[in-house]
């Protein structure tokens, strides 16, 4: 057919193409199609993936790119990875992006690291742990052996665990090892609290004695409490203990000399957990740097100045009821910002500079459910039979570990959690070492520990 010919037909051809409706024409595509020899397919599909398969990824500029897979999910980014070369360097290219799924995942972010090759390999592994957590594959145990009578204190601090009995010892255990780095003759002990020199050990005999790890040896023994004391804590630059007992006060003494400096009393039960903290915000009653003491019973928590003034007030006394219906647990953690506690009705948090409670999180079983340790994005609780892992953002549990019938404790002493740093973020370092450790009905100390991370 000649040109001009064929040009004319194909003008008259695709007028009347136009006249058709879709299924008319796709009839006739059809009919073409199977006419049409391999030069015509060819042809055909090379034209058709430039119409419909346009790789908008590689068109579009590199902002905008980042911006639209800013929306995708993470399973989604990583079968685009697989599409092509091209896209694979584009998506792992983007920090951001990288960054944000990490963070989703309540993994810490350094913002200093700018590879994104870097945050996709730790999205991968967030993903890994984040799934064991909820398979129940995140943890395993492990058990200290070595006690003859009950354990009812214990403290944990940079991989070690001291554990005090009623046998009249108190032993500091490498947690790793599992191996007693010391073990030395002490009085009956309610609650210990140690650094590399020192055991400090609070006594149902109503004294507190300071210990030297090396020799045994008794250092200093603190007496003026008519009760119990339930716990300690102390501070070796300010050269101060304070003592929380069952005779309902708070006695702050000399740490070197071993005299008693002040008396706090307004408690009107068992003193169970005191706190020597630094505070990290200003309010109209204190300044950031200053030392903090808090003491709590079953109903109040009270704030103290640190001063010497004999008959000295508290500053606050915080409460969930007035009516003294609700019950406070013990366990009470302050960081210089907040200051958290559960209760029968679930888990409260006061900010420390308006002491106003900015929140309350309430517990599907409060009477059985309690605060182990709680962090800005995860919470570590248990009850009579698992160990839970809160995801802080929503509220949602992310994961539980089941708990053997470990030793009971109403002043919380028999059991703690172990490294907390995680609790505000993991970041693949500190998901290690010890979670949870308890005492058992058979004297030796039951250990959660996290896995390793394949």
């Amino acid at each position: 057919m000649e040109r001009a010919a064929f040009e004319a037909w194909l003008e008259s051809v695709s007028a009347s193409f136009l006249t058709l409706n879709d299924q008319q024409r796709n009839q006739s595509l059809d009919q073409l199609i199977s006419l049409s020899g391999a030069v015509q397919l060819r042809h055909l599909s090379n034209g058709l993936e430039t119409l419909l398969k346009r790789d908008f990824l590689r068109l579009l500029p590199l902002e905008l790119t980042f911006y639209l897979l800013h929306w995708l999910d993470p399973q989604t980014l990583l079968t685009c990875c697989l599409v092509c070369k091209q896209w694979n360097k584009v998506i792992n290219s983007c920090t951001e992006v990288w960054q944000g799924v990490c963070r989703e995942l309540g993994w810490q972010i350094d913002e200093s690291i700018q590879e994104a090759t870097h945050w996709k390999g730790v999205y991968l592994k967030a993903k890994l742990r984040m799934t064991q957590l909820s398979d129940q594959e995140a943890f395993e145990t492990s058990s200290l052996i070595g006690h003859s009578a009950r354990v009812y204190a214990l403290y944990y601090k940079d991989g070690l665990l001291c554990t005090g009995s009623d046998d009249l010892s108190a032993k500091l255990w490498d947690v790793r090892t599992g191996q007693c780095i010391y073990g030395i003759q002490t009085h009956t002990c309610a609650t210990v609290k140690f650094d590399e020199q020192k055991l400090v050990t609070g006594s149902f005999d109503n004294t507190i004695a300071c210990w030297e790890w090396s020799t045994g040896a008794k250092i200093l023994q603190f007496r003026g409490h008519t009760g119990a004391v339930f716990s300690v804590d102390y501070n070796d630059d300010l050269d101060i203990l304070v003592s929380g007992s069952a005779d309902f006060s708070v006695k702050i003494w000399s740490m070197s000399a071993g005299a008693c400096l002040n008396t706090l009393t307004g408690h009107t039960e068992w003193v169970t957990k005191v706190i020597l903290q630094k505070s990290e915000v200003e309010s109209m009653m204190h300044s950031p740097g200053d030392y903090i003491l808090l003491s709590a019973d079953k109903y109040e928590i009270k704030v103290w100045p640190l001063g010497r003034e004999i008959n000295c007030k508290c500053l606050k006394t915080l409460t969930v009821s007035e009516d003294r219906s609700v019950t406070l647990q013990p366990r009470l953690q302050f960081d210089g910002r907040y200051i958290v506690c559960s209760s029968d009705l679930g888990v409260y948090q006061w900010d420390f500079s308006s002491f106003e409670i900015i929140r309350v999180i309430k517990m599907p079983d409060p009477a059985n459910l309690s605060l182990l340790s709680f962090g800005e994005v995860f919470a570590l609780l248990f009850d009579n039979h698992f160990l839970y892992v809160m995801d802080l953002r929503t509220e949602a549990i992310s994961g539980r570990w089941p708990l053997p019938a470990y030793r009971k404790s109403k002043r919380g002493s028999s059991f703690l959690a172990g490294v907390t740093s995680w609790l505000n973020g993991l970041d693949g370092d500190n998901d290690s070492g010890l979670v949870f450790a308890t005492s058992m009905p058979d004297h030796s100390i039951h250990l959660v520990l996290w896995k390793e991370n394949g």
